[in-house]
């Protein structure tokens, strides 16, 4: 089962959604934008990608003390941040360390993922990147890391995301 992990607030539930209608139809438009609230517990999704089935966690940001509870047995991590929001750079950067580092995650694949693109106040990659301090992380870590941009609510990179989740998920 994928984790999709994140800061509260970050667009994990619109991606989850916007993901399982591309999946649903099998086509590239995502449809309208279904409504949301925060995430409090988990949401598990069944995404069809490529005729795989992919099944994805979602654990609330809230709950970020507990997320190594569902580190057992799981194939790839996808971590959202919300290129938007400059103030939660930090803590989103030590949440990312603190998954990279944990054990049961060594040599699992993370997708990093840097939503709200179609924000005007978002950041460019080149400064996110900078933020986190990325191609460090990256020379560090045990696990592979890939860096993609998405607009949940636009439906902008979320098949590269499917294409991701089916080659590092998959049988």
């Amino acid at each position: 089962m994928c984790l999709v992990l994140g800061a509260t607030g970050v667009g994990k539930t619109l991606l989850m959604k916007r993901l399982h209608k591309l999946c649903a139809r099998d086509s590239t438009d995502p449809g309208d934008v279904p409504p949301t609230q925060p995430t409090v517990g988990t949401n598990l999704t069944d995404l069809t990608i490529q005729r795989t089935r992919v099944t994805v966690r979602e654990v609330g940001g809230s709950m970020v003390p507990i997320w190594p509870s569902y580190y057992k047995d799981c194939p790839a991590v996808l971590f959202i941040v919300d290129a938007a929001n400059i103030n939660q750079v930090s803590a989103s950067c030590i949440q990312l360390l603190s998954v990279l580092s944990a054990p049961a995650l060594s040599t699992v694949p993370v997708l990093v993922v840097f939503n709200k693109t179609d924000l005007p106040c978002c950041m460019s990659l080149v400064e996110m990147k900078s933020l986190f301090r990325l191609n460090d992380v990256m020379a560090c870590a045990k696990q592979p890391i890939t860096v993609m941009e998405t607009s949940a609510l636009e439906g902008s990179g979320l098949q590269e995301v499917l294409q991701w989740l089916h080659s590092s998920a998959g049988p």
